[in-house]
């Protein structure tokens, strides 16, 4: 037998030379560059963190991932004030940022010609060339522009082996550390758990429909576990996640969460549980529909049940910012206002926006059609098409079928929430990423051989 070359591994002697190295550095700044002192230390710890993310690529990811999920810009603006708002979201989209370029230097770089990122780009050019709305700079657009194409960013990377692994795990445990510490902080009387809005909802450390939003990926991620393992403690996470789901009070994404899983156990192949195991658990989840509307009765007082009982077909209000969306639309209908113009389209003072607490149009068709108009949208919903077939073609019969209707859902979702420029769309994206990978990490690993000699 050949032994394979070590690589040479760092001791507790090279990380004594590495701290005494910064040390005296500090030191001599201190002494003879004081002002400077703030600036390197920043410095350092920067360095610090790129060469750890570097040695411990994976194990950054999922801590990204985690602190991304757990939508914290929600909890440290009820802690702390609005300016902790956008400079948390700031942090998480740059930190995916960081970590796509540490990963591209480390494994390569994938031309993914189809990425929907493109779509974005041909919008904001577009604007700068067509004209932008009057209260949209050009800061504004490349500030839009880098937040839209973020969660898309992951997808030109190589992912080293063990990353849509790690990557699919961590997905489905979000929701439950997000209530988790949400619990915490209601316990250390700093938040509440469980906000009131139009009955009890279920908000964890973020928002109920932030954490709606990252319960989605999590209930995918499960049931593409459990149908290639039919494991009870999958099925139990699973669960879980759905139970979760139901209490934050979100009525699309419970929706769409149920079409997806009751298509999959009715249609998949190739599965772990007989076909007619699922058919029995499908028709059990159908036949819990009545049940629902009877605790609606008993339970009016949590949101889900609230609405489902008295006022199925309202739209949270959403009704009320889309004649303003479509007015504007109506006014540059080819090519729109330019990136980002949707979010001066309700005024942010407006008793409106004062009502719903929010100025976004709540239906992403509506939002890019405002900003791109009729060509931006179009090429964009192209793009998302051609490139969800041409990734899910390359995977097995199972998950070609799922994620075909996860995507299905996600274009259904678009129509009343925001679900492309959120932080819940990072853990999304990621998830599809995961999935998406799993073909080249298998392959890899098939040709990953140890030399021998016979």
């Amino acid at each position: 037998m050949l032994a394979m070359p070590r690589t040479p591994r760092e001791g507790p002697a090279q990380a004594v030379i590495w701290v005494a190295g910064c040390a005296v550095l500090l030191g001599a700044a201190a002494w003879l560059l004081p002002a400077f002192l703030p600036g390197l230390i920043v410095a350092l710890l920067a360095f610090c963190g790129v060469a750890l993310a570097w040695r411990h690529l994976i194990a950054f990811w999922v801590a990204w991932l985690l602190v991304a999920g757990l939508s914290l810009e929600m909890a440290l603006t009820d802690l702390f004030g609005p300016d902790a708002f956008q400079l948390t979201i700031a942090a998480v989209k740059g930190a995916e940022i960081g970590l796509v370029a540490l990963t591209i230097f480390r494994a390569g770089l994938v031309g993914d010609l189809l990425n929907p990122a493109f779509g974005f780009v041909w919008i904001a050019a577009a604007g700068l060339v067509t004209g932008m709305h009057p209260e949209l700079t050009q800061l504004d657009m490349l500030r839009s522009l880098a937040g839209s194409i973020t969660p898309f960013l992951v997808f030109f990377c190589v992912k080293p082996a063990g990353w849509g692994a790690a990557i699919r795990t961590a997905v489905s445990y979000v929701p439950l550390l997000s209530v988790a510490l949400g619990l915490c902080l209601d316990l250390a009387g700093l938040r509440p758990v469980a906000f009131e809005s139009g009955g009890l909802r279920l908000a964890g450390l973020g928002h109920p429909a932030f954490l709606a939003g990252v319960c989605l990926p999590a209930i995918y991620a499960g049931l593409l576990r459990w149908l290639h393992t039919a494991s009870w403690r999958v099925a139990l996470l699973l669960g879980l996640n759905f139970i979760i789901l139901i209490l934050t009070g979100a009525r699309a994404p419970l929706a769409y969460a149920s079409f997806v899983v009751v298509s999959s156990l009715i249609l998949v192949p190739d599965a772990a549980t007989p076909r007619a195991h699922r058919l029995v658990l499908a028709a059990a989840g159908i036949a819990a529909v009545p049940v629902l509307l009877i605790l609606g009765q008993a339970y009016s007082s949590f949101r889900l049940f609230e609405i489902v009982a008295d006022e199925a077909g309202n739209l949270s209000g959403r009704d009320l910012l889309w004649p303003a969306f479509e007015a504007a639309a109506a006014r540059a209908p080819w090519f729109g206002w330019g990136l980002g113009s949707g979010n001066f389209i309700i005024p942010h003072t407006s008793q409106l926006a004062e009502l719903l607490g929010t100025w976004a149009a709540h239906n992403e068709y509506l939002r890019i059609q405002v900003e791109g108009g009729h060509v931006g949208r179009t090429l964009l919903i192209l793009l998302f098409v051609l490139w969800t077939v041409f990734h899910t073609r390359r995977l097995e019969r199972l998950e070609r079928l799922v994620m075909r209707l996860i995507f299905v859902a996600f274009a259904a979702h678009a129509v009343t929430d925001n679900v492309l420029i959120s932080t819940p769309a990072c853990v999304f994206f990621a998830f599809a990423a995961a999935v998406f990978a799993e073909p080249d990490e298998t392959a890899s690993n098939r040709l990953r051989v140890t030399p021998h000699v016979a």
